[in-house]
């Protein structure tokens, strides 16, 4: 059969943008087969989206966790939310929120001492985020806050917890300050990325206006150092201030 020379040996028309996927791995400049995506395209988009749903049903691994955090002179509290499993947990997004009474009755015998910002890691929406970044992350804060004279409490691990959880956790811990570690919602080039909250004085009922976020904590996206930086400085203003949320505003400037 001999070929038509009509048609090119590379039938992918590439886009004028391509230059640009050098800097990001957002899925631009895809180019075209005729009207349709490249099967190459097509199935990357499919393997991100299996990476995606895989990410949402990872388990924490709290005893290497543990293990980690012990070697860093860390007490840890092993923790769980009101939600039994993880079918509940995707569709009970307010028993996430709420510590089981195991967990309450822990804390409540483990707030002798009062501490300027309580630390808890959660699953979220991916534990592989905080199964890989969550202590690379305190290897470089947790100097940085204690030569800063800001108390830690014991590190709180909680299992398929959301955001709101540290607001408990915080408030029986008696801590002026929570931060929480926590796995994002899986992004199609993101499946790991980890978001860090802090919230002023919490207490159960707060809302989201109550706290700052810095999203994307991971390699591929605001690295350790910057996330590190950033962390400490609001903590910093906040305890100064007395606030956090939407009054609290970050003034560090652009990131290099």
């Amino acid at each position: 059969m001999v070929p038509d020379k009509d048609i090119p040996n590379n039938p992918v028309i590439p886009d004028p943008w391509h230059g640009l996927r050098a800097f990001t791995q957002a899925r631009i400049a895809l180019g075209r087969t005729g009207v349709s995506v490249p099967l190459s395209e097509s199935l990357r988009f499919k393997l991100a989206h299996a990476h995606a749903r895989d990410a949402v049903f990872t388990v924490l691994e709290t005893e290497k966790l543990q293990e980690q955090l012990i070697r860093l002179n860390q007490s840890v509290f092993l923790l769980h939310s009101r939600a039994q499993d993880k079918e509940t947990y995707l569709q009970r997004p307010d028993l996430g929120r709420k510590l089981n009474e195991a967990s309450v009755q822990l804390l409540t015998g483990a707030s002798g001492m009062v501490y300027d910002l309580v630390i808890v890691a959660a699953d979220g929406l991916s534990a592989e985020a905080i199964n890989r970044h969550f202590v690379p992350l305190l290897e470089i804060l947790l100097p940085q806050l204690k030569a800063a004279g800001i108390s830690t409490s014991p590190i709180n691990l909680v299992s398929q917890g959301r955001v709101a959880i540290a607001d408990e956790i915080g408030y029986l811990l008696k801590g002026s300050m929570s931060l929480i570690l926590i796995g994002e919602r899986p992004g199609l080039t993101s499946p790991d990325s980890m978001g860090a909250y802090l919230t002023y004085r919490p207490k159960q009922g707060l809302t989201d206006e109550s706290r700052n976020c810095i999203s994307n904590i991971r390699t591929a996206g605001l690295g350790y150092e910057a996330a590190a930086a950033k962390i400490l400085y609001l903590i910093r203003e906040s305890l100064r201030l007395q606030l956090s949320g939407v009054q609290l505003k970050d003034n560090t400037g652009l990131l290099s």
